[in-house]
């Protein structure tokens, strides 16, 4: 199918503060608080009339960003103002597909970060929103789900920004792509989450046919380990068919990592050796592509997550022994399915599914029925385990999405919230919805307008 051309007639960039049941550390960072960032579109489609599409994404402090001159309100300050210059971009650009909209916008949002001192991961951040919206409403003007667009190719995805890869090889991803009907929950352990009492690791294997798990690590070796032997135990008995992956985000060095390596072949970490997937971002994105792995890896597979900051960071980090990347969609959902091409034209490369707090609603939906589409089977989910149900959202909408995706959420007397029970998260409503994984949408009328700071500075100065 040609893709067809569109053109963008009006951008809404709104948000909500999500606050955490419990507070969140991964690397240096803690965070009990989150905006959430939401769009909403209407375009023009060439031959199909006007739709509307809408996205939604966490905002995280010091992930996208971790300059240590940036205080956290100043990377989620960054986040707004690429999120408001790619929604002026994409709405002042003149005709063309999905994807050229996208492709056309890299350039421009990059240089317009660089000069500010934003780096290229928060960059992304804007236009990755601002695509999943598009996606969304060319999917509806053409009566699409997500794998029918996606499989025909509706969006023009090509290789212009991926020089390693042909038009032959896209056109066989896409020709190739097999939806899976569930995606195993991978649960997040982070570095202050309790083993045992109420809210424990124990209680929540108890409260779900938990198997795969997401072991955040700190960068103290005797820490580290420590708390790997505790949780292992702890797996073994309960869950003793697990599978694991460790995420350091960025705390370890090449020595260390080696260390790290050699001591989970002690008698307390060898059943989580044996189970292990892979380790995520070892290294200080910035040092990522200094130097190769080291070799006393003893085989344990290694990946890049916040060091994949633009669409050639896959192919450089494999030439440097690394073998996977995250799929996100807050990174973008074109970076995703590209790095699903090259993971089918090389060789032992793979692509695994990781969670940036994304919360139920469009965030969590749309990247589900992303990795779902890709084909991934297990994927990080911690958007639930940090904050409650749909958070401060209005019960009718939280009531609403519940109502639409029955099999994805569950209501109780507590609210509307992820059903995560089962272990596992149907993707059916999700992947059958004509647009973007969505069969309800947000109360727009409960959302704050984005605004930066020297706006609410002029705002709050009495006239």
């Amino acid at each position: 199918m040609t893709a067809p051309r569109l053109r963008i007639l009006s951008v809404e960039v709104r948000e909500r503060i999500m606050p955490f049941v419990r507070p969140f550390r991964f690397g240096p960072s803690v965070v009990e608080a989150a905006p959430q960032a939401f769009v909403r579109i209407e375009l023009e489609v060439e031959g199909a009339g006007r739709a509307v599409g809408q996205s939604a994404e966490m905002m995280m402090p010091r992930w996208f960003d971790k300059a240590p001159h940036k205080s956290p309100e100043h990377t989620v300050d960054d986040l707004r103002r690429v999120l408001l210059h790619a929604a002026a971009l994409y709405a002042d650009a003149p005709w063309s597909t999905a994807y050229g909209l996208s492709a056309d916008a890299a350039a421009m949002q990059l240089g317009w970060a660089e000069g500010r001192g934003i780096p290229a991961l928060a960059a992304h951040f804007g236009p990755a929103l601002l695509d999943k919206a598009v996606v969304d409403a060319l999917l509806r003007a053409l009566s699409l789900t997500f794998p029918e667009g996606l499989s025909r190719n509706v969006m023009g995805l090509d290789a212009r920004n991926a020089r390693d890869l042909s038009p032959d090889h896209i056109s066989a991803l896409l020709a190739s792509l097999a939806p899976v009907p569930a995606v195993a929950v991978r649960h997040t352990i982070g570095l202050l989450d309790p083993l045992e009492g109420p809210h424990g690791l124990s209680a929540e294997i108890a409260a779900a046919r938990l198997r795969f798990f997401k072991i955040k690590i700190g960068g103290d070796l005797a820490a580290d380990f420590d708390r790997l032997a505790a949780i292992t135990a702890l797996l073994t008995h309960l869950a003793p068919d697990f599978r694991a992956t460790l995420d350091a985000n960025e705390q370890y060095d090449p020595e260390r990592l080696c260390q790290l390596a050699a001591g989970l072949d002690t008698p307390a970490l060898r059943p989580l050796k044996a189970r292990l997937l892979y380790i995520e971002q070892p290294f200080d994105r910035a040092e990522t592509f200094t130097r190769p792995l080291p070799p006393a890896l003893d085989g344990i597979p290694v990946i890049i997550d916040e060091a994949d900051g633009g669409l050639d960071a896959f192919p450089r980090a494999i030439a440097l022994g690394y073998r996977g990347v995250s799929s996100k969609a807050c990174k973008g959902l074109y970076k995703s399915i590209l790095n699903a091409v090259r993971v089918q034209v090389g060789e032992g490369a793979f692509l695994t599914a990781e969670d940036l707090t994304c919360q139920p609603g469009l965030g969590l939906q749309q990247d589900l029925a992303l990795v779902a589409t890709l084909g991934l089977t297990h994927g990080e989910r911690n958007g639930h385990h940090y904050v409650a149900g749909f958070g401060p959202a209005p019960e009718a909408e939280a009531g609403a999405f519940a109502a639409a995706h029955p099999d994805l959420y569950r209501l109780s007397d507590a609210g509307a919230a992820l059903d995560v029970w089962r272990g596992v998260l149907a993707t059916g409503s999700l992947l059958s919805a004509p647009g973007f994984a969505r069969r309800a949408e947000p109360d727009w009328a409960s959302l704050e307008p984005v605004t930066l700071p020297e706006t609410r500075l002029h705002q709050e100065i009495p006239a």
